[in-house]
């Protein structure tokens, strides 16, 4: 290992400056090993006046190499055993950080908005802030926390807290954006670590559990557990390699091109499991509620210090978890990287991979809970005219539910109608609109039918309590073929907008979409997870930034989310309001250059890249 560090050192070195030899960057780094006189001084001795580029601060990761040294392979394997944090714990107190740094953002441009508070602050005030200025040093507060965490119970540290890093003098040659960019690979390889921890905790004590094998036939087990196996496996082998890359050099190079590789060539593992995740999950329903014995012995593991409090459900979710989150992780170390440069590139095509694993993911479980839920509705349907079929693999239900038919000719919608709506029951297909009337027996009289895209809504003007809620709704060409017109009533609001919002989904919102460019528009993050119950819901995940596009006054938001674009309601008292517009504005801009369109120099760079991760090798 440590001739391929050399080797590492060296190759980085020429990179730089062709006269620098391996001896130089060994030299350079033995001033900075632990138990030198100073460590903040880069270099063995050196002054500015001696090394003028340093003087400047160089920022290139290739000036710094020349001057650290790779961690010792035991110090780095002790530190990725001693991470105390199942994922589950890591996950979750690492996204409540990032909404924190968040909301301190937010607090920092308000008070400085509403005028400056310093000006009117007593003596005393001023005092105590000169000393808690003096209590940190200058150099310190530059340095980021970024997304990691720094709770010393739990044994985790950030990357610039590490001794080696510390004692290196490495951190007063990179500048803060290195430093972040470093600090967010560092938390992609240590969240492996503890989701490998977590894995491995799910199969030593429930997979193999020998009382569990008894009671589980061999088919249940296959369902519950699936390929977990196999996940773990392809787990290990991609923290081993991030291991040795770790091991290279304390300022790490890359990490993207490992995720790119694993993503494109050994991914697919978590594809099999996540699609099974609807068989699964009724699987242990079904076994918590028709077998005691499971029931009993698996409360019985759940309560072993190991699992921390966490139940077998929250560690048969973590492969989904998992790869949603790497690839947050990498679009983290995309924003900080610089930009038009190879480790861009390399970021692009691992997000780019990820991004594929991540929707077929979807898909497979979309795929299975859909076809299900396509044959019970087609049970429930009779048709009052032509029969349409509604199975169909390229369909699904994006919302159903009953509304009000205003009946009556126009001349008669007064309050003294006797029976001024009717209800009506609407099948809301991504490529087809159905109306019924509910029956008995559970069943539904269907009475027309039109396209979804020839569909028009509209909303009526305030006109009184009785028709508050109301909108129209055109069927350019229904099951008669002609145009008809319906004027329905919503129960609030909230639910007006989003029948339709369903119904036309290009009618314009009140606020501008993501897809315009615009570099403001209202935004919430999430700070409550919320999981979806109507299908034209989104399911919210700690830490989320979405685009506000639309919203009511009873509480709702129609929003897209940043990271994938993926639109829905959600109730807005699972978010919080990000008021400061330059963070909104940088937040679109990371965005753009997250999803941005594939341009030559990845293509032209793509070849090097492929060459310089065989070598490394």
């Amino acid at each position: 290992m440590e001739l391929l560090a050399a080797a590492f050192s060296a190759a980085c070195a020429v990179d730089h400056d062709s006269s620098t030899s391996e001896s130089d960057a060994r030299d350079s780094a033995a001033g900075h090993l632990p138990g030198s006189e100073s460590s903040s001084t880069p270099g063995n001795g050196a002054t500015p006046e001696e090394f003028p580029a340093l003087a400047d601060s160089p920022t290139t990761l290739t000036e710094a190499l020349q001057m650290i040294h790779p961690i010792p392979a035991d110090s780095w394997r002790n530190l990725i055993e001693q991470i105390g944090l199942l994922y589950q714990e890591y996950r979750d107190k690492s996204t409540l950080q990032e909404i924190e740094t968040r909301r301190q953002q937010d607090a920092e441009i308000q008070s400085s908005a509403d005028g400056s508070p310093t000006s009117e602050e007593t003596p005393e005030e001023d005092e105590e802030e000169e000393e808690e200025e003096l209590a940190s040093p200058p150099e310190r507060k530059a340095l980021p926390h970024i997304c990691l965490l720094s709770n010393p119970h739990s044994r985790f540290n950030l990357w610039q807290d590490l001794p080696e890093i510390q004692s290196s003098g490495v951190l007063d040659i990179l500048q803060p954006e290195e430093i972040k960019l470093q600090e967010a690979m560092f938390e992609l390889v240590t969240s492996e670590a503890s989701y490998y921890k977590s894995l491995n905790l799910l199969v030593s004590h429930f997979v193999e559990n020998e009382r569990l094998k008894k009671i589980l036939h061999p088919s249940e087990a296959h369902i519950l557990f699936s390929n977990v196996l196999d996940v773990m496996a392809v787990s290990e082998r991609f923290l081993l390699e991030l291991e040795r890359r770790m091991e290279e050099n304390i300022v790490i190079s890359d990490v993207c091109d490992i995720v790119y590789r694993y993503a494109a060539d050994h991914f697919s593992v978590y594809i099999t499991y996540v699609s099974n995740q609807t068989y699964q999950e009724r699987t242990y329903k079904q076994l918590l509620q028709e077998k005691a014995a499971f029931r009993e012995l698996i409360a019985q593991l759940e309560l072993d210090p190991k699992c921390r409090g966490l139940p077998l459900s929250s560690f048969l979710i973590l492969p989904f978890q998992r790869i949603t989150r790497l690839k947050l992780l990498v679009q983290n170390i995309l924003k900080r990287v610089e930009e038009r440069s190879e480790r861009e590139c390399t970021a692009l095509d691992a997000h780019k991979e990820l991004e594929l694993v991540v929707k077929a993911c979807n898909e497979g479980v979309r795929k299975m809970s859909r076809t299900e839920q396509m044959i019970s509705i087609q049970k429930k349907m009779e048709f009052k005219i032509k029969s349409v079929p509604i199975i169909s693999h390229s369909r699904w239900l994006l919302k159903q539910g009953e509304l009000q038919q205003m009946s009556g000719p126009k001349t008669s919608r007064t309050l003294r109608t006797k029976k001024l709506f009717r209800e009506i029951y609407l099948f809301l297909f991504n490529d087809l609109l159905v109306i019924c009337r509910q029956i008995p027996g559970d069943k539904y009289q269907v009475f027309d039918s039109a396209p979804r895209g020839l569909l028009r809504v509209e909303e009526l003007e305030d006109q009184g309590q009785t028709l508050a809620n109301v909108f129209i709704l055109r069927l350019l060409e229904n099951a008669d073929d002609r145009e008809a017109t319906y004027m329905l009533k919503a129960s609030s609001q909230s639910e007006m907008k989003r029948w339709m919002t369903s119904l036309a989904p290009n009618r314009r919102t009140k606020f501008v979409s993501f897809t315009s460019r615009l570099l403001d528009c209202p935004q919430v993050q999430c700070v409550h997870p919320y999981v979806a119950q109507q299908p034209d819901e989104l399911t919210l995940e700690l830490a989320d930034i979405l685009n506000i596009l639309d919203k009511t006054e009873d509480g709702w938001i129609f929003g897209e989310r940043l990271h994938d674009q993926e639109r829905g309601w959600f109730p807005s008292n699972m978010t919080e309001e990000i008021l400061n517009p330059k963070i909104r504005s940088q937040n679109l801009k990371e965005c753009f250059r997250v999803h941005k369109m594939e341009d030559p120099q990845r293509s032209q760079n793509k070849d090097r890249r492929k060459l310089g991760s065989r070598n490394r090798q």
